[in-house]
């Protein structure tokens, strides 16, 4: 498999969006785990990715046999554009401070809390509770990374590049670190920059989508996807331009009331009055 600018950006890409998702599943797991059942909690997540493997499957092979490719990559290429964007405009309310930053410790506090407060309910020998929630949350958080290892893999396939393989051996790998990390910490991950991360992830996300969005565009024309000038190269370009156009919206919302060099300023002029006085 040849490494290009392409498939080193889709392996970076899976990695660091499925462990922003694992590292949040793993809050949840352990949770239930610490407060309720590790038995019931370990069995609802197998239950949980038993299934993912399946809608895995499932999905790609139906999406290879009956999308064209110009049409998989204006399909693929805004969703992922969608995405991207929602996890570029939190990342952008958080960085401006005009939204809370995302505190793993504080989510792990509250499940716990609920897990307390949940009654006992046994079903086939298992902590209903327990079990339900750690299936719902590592299935819903597990979706996501099937998302992107599927629309990464799909679209970013080449003759010598089997990008599904490539996007899921991204996913694996992130989903090892924060297993081994998550067991020897024995705590929720809140040391790992997941705002960061996401941030990261969103420009990824909206590169690629807008890259693949532009090639589908073809499929209204000759049926066929197009070309970028230069190729792959073109996707440092996207890339660059949406890193641009995300800096400019932090420094523009940090300005507004609430925003982080909004309350600076304000304190700065606080003091400057009181040592006046």
């Amino acid at each position: 498999m040849g490494l290009s600018v392409g498939t080193i950006s889709l392996f970076v890409a899976s990695f660091l969006a499925s462990g922003v998702e694992f590292v949040e599943a793993f809050t949840i797991v352990l949770a239930m785990g610490l407060t309720r059942s590790w038995r019931a909690t370990l069995i609802g997540t197998g239950a949980a990715v038993l299934m993912l493997a399946v809608v895995t499957g499932i999905a790609g092979v139906a999406l290879v046999h009956t999308v064209s490719e110009a049409l998989l990559q204006i399909i693929i290429g805004t969703l992922l554009l969608i995405f991207g964007l929602q996890w570029l405009r939190k990342s952008i309310l958080r960085s401006s401070g005009l939204k809370a930053m995302h505190d793993e410790d504080a989510i792990f506090r509250k499940e716990q809390e609920e897990a307390r407060k949940a009654g006992h309910e046994t079903r086939l020998g298992l902590d209903w509770f327990a079990f339900v929630v750690s299936f719902k949350g590592v299935f819903l958080e597990g979706l996501e990374v099937v998302f992107i290892v599927i629309t990464f893999g799909l679209t970013a396939s080449q003759p010598n590049v089997n990008g599904i393989l490539l996007a899921a051996e991204g996913a694996a790998l992130a989903g090892l670190l924060v297993i081994i990390a998550g067991s020897l910490a024995h705590r929720p991950l809140s040391t790992v920059p997941e705002n960061t991360m996401k941030y990261v992830v969103g420009l990824l996300l909206s590169t690629f989508g807008t890259f693949w969005s532009v090639e589908g565009l073809g499929y209204f024309g000759s049926g066929q996807s197009l070309e970028w000038p230069g190729q792959d190269l073109s996707l440092l370009g996207v890339l660059i331009a949406w890193i641009l156009l995300s800096q400019l919206a932090i420094a523009g919302l940090s300005r507004l009331p609430g925003g982080r060099n909004a309350r600076t300023v304000s304190v700065i002029s606080e003091v400057g009055v009181g040592a006046g006085h």
